[in-house]
C-alpha cells in the first residue's frame, strides 16, 4: 500500500507539475494512476435509517485500496479537465504542495493562506518595517 501511495504521488507530482508548466504530460506518468483506478471503490446503497433512509458508501475492497483508488480517480477528473482545472503550485518556494485555484479571479497564490499565504506577508511586513 505504501509503495503505491508513493508511486500515485511521484506521479502526480510530475502531471500537476506540467500541467502547471503548460507542459505535455508523459503517456507513462499515467501509469500509476491507471493501475490504482483497477480497483472499483465501491457503490452507495440505500440502507433503512431510524426516521427514514439513508445512503451508505460500501467499500468493496477490505483494506484501504478503495480509498486510493478515490485518490487516483479524483486526480484523473482534474487531468482530464485540463487547463481548465487551474492547477497552481503554492508560490511559497519551500512548499511546494500544488492545489486547484477556484477563487473568484482565480489568482490564488498559496496552498493556504493560514499557513503559506500568512507566512509571506508576515516576512514581507517585518522587511518593510525593519529598523
Amino acid at each position: 500500500m505504501l509503495a503505491r501511495s508513493t508511486d500515485l504521488r511521484d506521479s502526480l507530482r510530475k502531471i500537476f507539475g506540467a500541467m502547471v508548466g503548460k507542459e505535455e504530460i508523459a503517456p507513462d506518468w499515467t501509469e500509476p494512476i491507471n493501475r490504482i483506478l483497477r480497483v472499483t471503490e465501491g457503490h452507495d446503497e440505500l440502507v433503512s435509517a431510524d426516521s427514514g433512509w439513508k445512503l451508505e458508501f460500501v467499500a468493496r475492497e477490505s483494506g484501504l485500496d478503495w480509498l486510493l483508488a478515490a485518490v487516483a480517480r479524483s486526480a484523473a477528473e482534474i487531468i482530464v479537465e485540463g487547463a481548465q482545472a487551474r492547477v497552481r503550485i503554492c508560490a511559497n518556494p519551500v512548499c511546494g504542495l500544488f492545489f486547484s485555484d477556484h477563487s473568484r479571479t482565480h489568482r490564488r497564490r498559496w496552498c493556504s493562506m493560514a499557513v503559506c499565504g500568512n507566512r509571506n506577508k508576515v516576512a514581507s511586513f517585518a522587511r518593510r518595517h525593519t529598523f
